[in-house]
């Protein structure tokens, strides 16, 4: 639902407004409210309302992370704790670097 992943963004922004939290520390909250949504059983009933407004944001990433490692402990046992995240989130990773490294070639970075 596009309402709730506006909320999520909303949130973030007026973070960013009203406090002196950085935006990689927002980031990074985000994350672990993902995690903790996540590890409480709790993300699942609110992706399965919300749908892409929250699995598309930084707090779905999270979720996966967690969900990952989770699932990976219930298998391997405590190893699962360190690879179970990255086996998850694998796929968005390696997107995510495959096109940082697709758009260094095309466009130039300049500082502001």
């Amino acid at each position: 639902m596009f309402l709730i992943g506006g909320l999520v963004c909303m949130l973030g922004q007026v973070l960013i407004i009203t406090t002196k939290i950085t935006s990689a520390r927002i980031l990074v909250l985000f994350v672990l409210i993902g995690v903790v949504l996540q590890a409480f059983n709790i993300f699942d009933p609110i992706s399965q309302f919300a749908q892409a407004g929250i699995n598309v944001p930084i707090i779905g990433f999270g979720a996966s992370l967690a969900k990952g490692a989770m699932s990976a402990v219930e298998s391997r046992g405590l190893l699962g704790a360190f690879t179970g995240g990255l086996e998850a989130t694998a796929a968005g990773i390696a997107a995510a670097v495959g096109f940082a490294f697709l758009f260094s070639l095309i466009f130039k970075s300049r500082t502001k």
